[in-house]
């Protein structure tokens, strides 16, 4: 430990590792409100926040959870599927709320290429909020719907068909091939879309609005 007259003592949440401050300092002084991606041993969760002198303000936010209770979502709470149809999730919500535009907040995430907090952001961007990032950072389509868990599955049911009752216990349990994992994707993303068709007509119009005006 540090020591000395010039020695400062680390703020509490630096000391206890939740919050890196001259990172959160850049986010704050782009103006915008920040998308951040926190991810426990269960579940996951995104929320578009924006910084007061009081405290964080919470604008929009989505829970994995959510997927389960709402839109019948039968696979894992934080995987990489999840974590997209989360992020989509929180973006239309984020829409919903007048939110255009916002900054990624990785927290102290490592910003690993592909990872499960860039498949909430890319959910995030397919909903049509506009955020700043890379391409090559994005996981692929293919991996947003968990192929790569089906084809693992079909191929493990063929090699040993009692691990594959272990490693998929849940996902059978609630009634789910994992073979079928990227058509579940896809009709969980539909009843998100269904239940927030509102916003996606709303954006259309204020974009009509806006060419009109140009």
């Amino acid at each position: 430990m540090g020591r000395g007259p010039r020695y400062r003592v680390p703020l509490r949440r630096r000391r206890e590792g939740k919050t890196n401050y001259y990172r959160r300092f850049r986010l704050v002084k782009s103006g915008k409100p920040r998308m951040a991606v926190r991810i426990s041993n269960e579940y996951l969760w995104v929320q578009f926040l924006e910084a007061r002198i009081e405290g964080d303000r919470v604008i929009a936010a989505a829970h994995s959870r959510e997927l389960i209770k709402k839109f019948g979502w039968k696979g894992d709470g934080n995987n990489t599927c999840a974590a997209y149809l989360t992020g989509y999730l929180a973006g239309l919500r984020a829409l919903e709320k007048g939110v255009r535009e916002a900054v990624l907040d990785v927290g102290l995430h490592k910003p690993a290429k592909g990872s499960r907090v860039f498949a909430a952001l890319k959910g995030a961007l397919d909903a049509g909020v506009e955020i700043p990032h890379s391409d090559e950072i994005l996981p692929g389509d293919e991996r947003v719907r968990c192929e790569h868990i089906a084809r693992w599955a079909e191929a493990l049911k063929e090699e040993n068909a009692e691990l594959y009752q272990r490693q998929f216990s849940r996902y059978l349990d609630r009634g789910l091939n994992p073979e079928e994992l990227p058509g579940h994707v896809e009709e969980v993303k539909k009843a998100i879309e269904e239940a927030y068709k509102h916003v996606a007509e709303e954006t259309a119009a204020e974009g009509e609005e806006v060419e009109v005006k140009a």
